[in-house]
């Protein structure tokens, strides 16, 4: 179930976004690549806009 009518993410992923958002900064701060966090946020963000594409679908 979306957490709102405006965004696609249940509660878990975005918590989980939040949390890599966090951990991504904390990387730039100490100038460490980010990319490998970067790509898993997309995942998450592609697997909820999917799955919701597909409920619109019905």
């Amino acid at each position: 179930m979306p957490v709102s009518k405006h965004d696609p993410y249940n509660a878990r992923e975005l918590a989980q976004i939040i949390a890599i958002g966090i951990r991504i900064e904390r990387r730039r701060a100490y100038g460490k690549p980010t990319k490998a966090l970067e790509n898993q946020a997309d995942r998450i963000r592609q697997k909820a806009q999917e799955r919701e594409n597909a409920r619109g679908r019905k």
